[in-house]
């Protein structure tokens, strides 16, 4: 029943928006009462705190390059972007949406962002560069940016940009890099 309320709620957080969603909607699409929802989650906020944990999903584990990941993750995003579901980082929607003020969902958001900048990092550190701390960032901004930007525009194209700045950032770098992700760059 948990992963039932979970499913639900994510689904209509992220479509509908965690204020414009109560746990009577959520009860009412999975056809229990509120007091089950509140038997697995004590309060709404705790529901947000565990729909955004479940979308804090590890990369999996990879043959790839370490460059060919950093620039996969732009290819990503323009699939998603090109998708009429697509409404953005879950993340920053929950940190808007919660406005001023302390709730255990910031950290949530700001625990997925960090991870994901120390995700570019330790591929940054594979490819040998001694001191990717702004690299890293940068990357990060560049995600974000990206999903930003393609909200406001509705341009898919936005990602192939951020990746077009992702992959001069690696060349200046001194990073190798593969042959695909420069001819998709070149023909752009």
């Amino acid at each position: 029943m948990k992963e039932r309320i979970l499913e639900t709620a994510d689904r209509l957080f992220y479509t509908q928006g965690i204020r414009a969603v109560g746990v009577d909607t959520i009860a009412a699409e999975i056809g229990i009462s509120k007091r089950t929802l509140y038997n697995h989650f004590p309060s709404k906020d705790a529901l947000i705190v565990a729909y955004l944990k479940g979308r804090n999903l590890q990369p999996p584990l990879s043959e790839r390059t370490p460059a060919d990941l950093i620039l996969r993750t732009f290819d990503r995003l323009e699939r998603s972007f090109g998708t009429p579901a697509f409404r953005g980082c879950p993340f920053v929607n929950a940190v808007a949406e919660l406005g001023d003020g302390e709730h255990e969902a910031k950290l949530v958001a700001l625990e997925f962002k960090l991870e994901r900048q120390a995700w570019f990092h330790d591929l940054l550190l594979k490819l040998g560069l001694p001191a990717p701390d702004l690299l890293a960032a940068q990357l990060a901004i560049l995600v974000d940016g990206a999903i930003a930007t393609n909200l406001v525009r509705g341009d898919p194209g936005m990602a192939r940009a951020a990746k077009a700045a992702a992959t001069t950032l690696l060349m200046q770098a001194g990073v190798a890099i593969p042959d695909e992700h420069v001819m998709t760059t070149r023909q752009e």
